[in-house]
């Protein structure tokens, strides 16, 4: 029996180790069409000061529950280019016996993620069943003594020891949801206890609050009174907001609003998007729920919640690398597809998307806001300018915001004046390929108020037109995923 056992351990060690790397298709597919323009070259991704700028973060999340194997994925955290991951600390993983912690399996992801150039950013949440709390989304927020006054040791605990290697700590997560919607007093007062005690260990510590679900505002309104009240709202430096919308494009509004509102709280708290992201298929539960999503919306989503962030001027964390193994499904919101086995099988076309567009829109360039522009297009169209460090409009980003992003991979025409720029010889980018095209240009196209497009091909997801002097161009080609198509390895019996 010990024999069979043996054989059987070593028969699914080398299946797991065997594993067929598989090639995408819908990647395949993104790059065969084309917006019907002449190509010149692909971008060549820039990574230099990834780690210097905190406009662009990845979801490393749930690894305090197994839902992914941090392992598995650590080499593409670095190869995306982002220089923020945010992270979940996870108390009852630290703390199984009361009193004592350990973070071995926090130090492998805090040290793993610093190994590839990106700083972790931790959010402090979730209960722990010693102490009579639950420990996942949604659990009711503890308010007894015993439990607060254990949780603070642990975060005391958590703060000393990841002091300088981890950039920022987030206090809970989704506090809004459920039950816990309707005490925010409940929220305040926790966060008033875990900021107090993560600023007695690091008095320059940066904090953020809330981690909202969708933008509640009434709210955030009810626990900001309270922190006013109490003379704590020094305590905050970003609070943090989720916003999951089937267009992504419709948050801007109630972004807006929210800025307002804190602002008119504490002007020196700012805003940051904490996780969004988008399913790749139809799912029956978690955020997007019960919309038909595919590889090629979810690219276009991710892409255009990242340029909405852009132009908003907000920090912005993309939801999530991998797929995530739920205990009652498995989640596909990954940049990464993942089999049962939490194994990479495949990037998706949205991790390439990430990856140029976090390469474009780097340190070098801020948002210029809305540009004013002419389209004899009936849809409305969002155009952002790209601004250098002297103010200089170098490029926008240009796409169909008024719709749910689609599965169709086809762009439509439409001749454009967009005014205010500073470019004058400018190249066409599509950022889910880093596939770079040469524009038509009308005659007379560049004057002191604007450039003219002939037939600019625009669809549901950005595109940027760019200086081409700010764009280097790579001698590679896209990669159409051409790997080994699977064995029989992949089927287990």
């Amino acid at each position: 029996m010990k024999r069979l056992a043996l054989l059987l351990s070593m028969t699914v060690s080398t299946f797991t180790c065997c594993m067929a790397q598989h090639w995408s298709l819908t990647w395949k597919k993104m790059n065969t069409v084309s917006p019907g323009l002449e190509q010149i070259g692909t971008i060549a991704p820039d990574q230099t000061g990834k780690g210097n700028i905190f406009r662009w973060s990845v979801g490393c999340e749930t690894l305090d529950r197994d839902y992914a194997d941090f392992s598995q994925y650590k080499d593409y955290v670095g190869k995306l280019g982002v220089g923020y991951a945010r992270i979940q600390s996870g108390w009852a993983k630290c703390e199984k016996k009361k009193g004592v912690y350990d973070f071995g399996w926090l130090d492998g992801i805090v040290d793993g993620l610093a190994g590839e150039g990106v700083k972790p950013w931790m959010c402090l949440c979730y209960g722990n069943p010693l102490y009579q709390s639950g420990k996942g989304l949604g659990s009711s927020i503890f308010e007894d003594k015993a439990t607060t006054e254990a949780w603070c040791k642990y975060v005391k605990a958590t703060v000393k020891r990841y002091k300088g290697r981890v950039a920022m700590w987030e206090i809970w997560n989704e506090p809004n949801l459920g039950e816990n919607g309707k005490k925010p007093e409940t929220y305040a007062n926790l966060l008033i206890a875990t900021a107090e005690t993560i600023r007695s260990i690091d008095p320059d510590a940066v904090i953020i609050g809330f981690g909202l679900s969708r933008i509640p505002l009434k709210y955030t309104e009810s626990v900001l009174d309270i922190l006013k009240k109490e003379g704590k709202l020094n305590l905050l430096n970003y609070i943090s907001f989720h916003p999951y919308y089937e267009n992504p494009d419709i948050a801007d509004s109630s972004i807006t609003a929210l800025r307002e509102l804190v602002g008119s709280y504490n002007p020196d708290i700012k805003l940051m998007q904490g996780e969004c992201g988008c399913p790749s298929i139809l799912e029956w539960g978690h955020a997007l729920r019960y919309h038909e999503w595919t590889e090629y919306s979810q690219a276009k989503w991710d892409l255009r919640r990242m340029a909405c962030d852009f132009t908003l001027d907000i920090p912005s964390s993309i939801f999530t690398i991998v797929d995530l193994q739920y205990p009652n499904m498995q989640q596909s919101f990954g940049l990464l597809r993942t089999n049962l086995l939490k194994q990479v099988v495949y990037e998706r076309p949205s991790y390439h998307g990430v990856m140029n567009m976090a390469s474009i829109l780097g340190a070098k360039y801020h948002s210029a806001g809305a540009l004013e522009y002419e389209s004899g297009s009936a849809r409305k169209i969002k155009v952002t300018g790209i601004a250098d460090s002297a103010g200089k409009i170098r490029g926008a980003l240009i796409w169909f915001g008024d719709k749910v992003p689609g599965r169709e991979l086809a762009w439509s025409a439409t001749c454009m004046k967009i005014k205010g720029t500073d470019i004058k010889n400018p190249v066409y980018i599509e950022p889910i390929t880093g596939r770079v095209y040469k524009p038509e240009l009308t005659k007379g196209c560049i004057s002191g108020n604007g450039i003219y497009f002939q037939d600019l091909p625009v669809w549901d997801s950005p595109v940027i037109i760019m200086e081409s002097s700010e764009v280097k161009l790579s001698e590679r080609t896209p990669d159409s995923g051409e790997q080994e198509k699977g064995s029989v390895k992949d089927m287990m019996y």
